[in-house]
């Protein structure tokens, strides 16, 4: 098992080496989806950033268990003790069941994951399965007099767990920043402190989604959580906890102020957060109605789309910046991302035919090496790519007959680009599939046979004429002894 993978901790804001609590065992918990929409765009940063993770710790010999959660109760409208429940408004809207919202919706996530080629996480618990751990979190974090009860509500009291600990050393703010940032909330008035946050909430009469305690009928605040299901699944003290950037504040700082209250000592190793998808520079969410469902990007069914996109063009586009990087989306940049990925499937598929030579005039070692520092390098999975399309060059040169390879190289070749684009990158073959990537490529050697049927009668106008029309559509046909081969200009 290598011992060189570099991880960037976002509790000390520096790149720190990787070294598990009990290796080759490595915990990881990532926040997964409030399910009360369909999945979008946005939601595909994460899964991908923490699926590339998943598959590169599995890959370097850790035995894994992954741990994603599903909020299905307790996310307010405004990520704070205040408005209704995201999954209650939704069901209002809809004439539906709250836990048949649930359920919908989670059946549209984990479709979109499967499409994405994501893997399964090991467990995949849901808030409203864990009430009654919830609840004994509370009881815990009230015998150690860093919560109290007001009116049937429980609150967290930041003021005097700051006393002790660091509130805000993730986000980097501090109370006096917050104080002057604070609105005025709604049940604010029950609380000691503004900047204390609900851990259980009374329920009104009419609210759906509530559970009996010795508090009230009620229902769990949304930070309680990822703090009661981590350390269940994952012990006091685990490896890895990750998410999008903007759950540092306030989720994963109240996260961190639970679990140390409770449990006396801080519960994560490391932290990692991934950076948005960003329209025009802003964030893309629902709250902000600039999002794209995966299920309008695969189906080009969406105003700002031109076309339909394939799932591992969409994850081509994610891995080609590094995860704490922005992407900001256009169909230009989506369009880039379908012929980069096309251009690495080609490369692959003439890895395929290549016939070894005597002598090598490539060195294989030295471009696995690359490979592996890359993402050895905090998953830096851009600059992965630009080696393995180096390696692409290699391939289309030797079977151009430039470079040389022989039997044992090649095979390593074809071992480097079946670990790093499909075990690791998980990227996928979809030209088994019915998807406009194939039709293309079938119209394309129907036309490579007509222009090669013209060139064995001579008629070279016509075959000229062939291959001048193809490039006005931005397409290059290769001659070689054994046909020809086609890719798209500047590919």
């Amino acid at each position: 098992m290598q011992n060189n993978f570099i991880i960037y901790n976002s509790l000390s804001r520096q790149k720190e080496l990787f070294k598990p609590l009990h290796p080759p065992f490595a915990g990881l918990y990532v926040c997964g989806p409030t399910v009360y929409s369909n999945t979008h765009l946005g939601h595909a940063r994460p899964a991908i950033t923490f699926d590339l993770l998943y598959r590169y710790l599995m890959h370097l010999g850790y035995k894994v268990r992954y741990v994603r959660n599903i909020t299905d109760v307790g996310h307010l409208e405004n990520d704070a003790d205040e408005g209704e429940d995201k999954i209650e408004k939704t069901a209002r809207l809809e004439h539906l069941e709250p836990m048949e919202v649930v359920q919908n919706y989670m059946n549209t996530f984990h479709r979109n994951m499967d499409q994405l080629n994501t893997l399964k996480p090991s467990i995949e618990p849901r808030a409203s399965g864990h009430i009654i751990e919830q609840q004994e979190f509370i009881n815990h974090l009230l015998d150690k007099g860093y919560a109290y009860e007001v009116n049937g509500s429980v609150y967290f009291d930041v003021l005097k767990y700051n006393k002790k600990y660091n509130y805000g050393k993730l986000s980097g703010r501090v109370l006096e920043e917050l104080q002057a940032n604070t609105r005025a909330l709604e049940g604010q008035d029950e609380k000691r402190s503004p900047y204390d946050f609900a851990l259980w909430k009374k329920a009104t009469p009419e609210h759906l989604m509530k559970w009996p305690s010795k508090w009230s009928d009620g229902y769990p605040g949304w930070h309680l959580e990822c703090s009661t299901m981590s350390v269940k699944y994952l012990g006091e003290v685990f490896d890895i906890h990750g998410g999008g950037m903007d759950l540092q504040f306030p989720h994963h700082e109240c996260e961190i102020a639970q679990s140390t209250a409770a449990l006396g000592k801080e519960s994560v190793m490391y932290w990692m957060h991934n950076n948005m998808i960003t329209i025009n520079g802003q964030k893309m969410a629902r709250s902000l109605g600039n999002y794209i469902t995966l299920d309008q990007l695969f189906s080009g069914n969406h105003p700002m789309l031109e076309q339909p996109y394939s799932p591992m063009t969409i994850r081509f586009f994610i891995l080609q910046a590094q995860y704490r990087s922005t992407i900001d989306f256009s169909n230009e940049a989506l369009k880039a991302a379908e012929k980069g990925f096309l251009r690495l499937s080609k490369g692959i598929e003439t890895l395929k035919k290549l016939k070894p030579s005597e002598v090598s005039t490539v060195d294989i070692d030295e471009l696995t090496k690359r490979c592996y520092e890359a993402l050895d390098d905090d998953l830096n999975s851009p600059v992965l790519l630009s080696h393995l399309f180096e390696g692409v060059k290699y391939i289309n040169s030797v079977n151009d007959g430039g470079e040389k390879l022989n039997s044992s190289d090649l095979d390593l070749l074809k071992k480097l680009f079946n670990t790093f684009v499909f075990d690791i990158l998980g990227l996928k073959d979809e030209a088994e599939g019915k998807n406009d990537q194939n039709l293309t490529g079938e119209l394309m050697k129907i036309i490579i046979d007509l222009r090669q049927e013209a060139k064995n009668k001579k008629e070279w106008a016509a075959s000229d004429k062939i291959r001048s029309d193809l490039k006005d559509a931005g397409i290059v046909l290769k001659d070689h002894k054994d046909g020809a081969d086609w890719e798209y200009e500047n590919c």
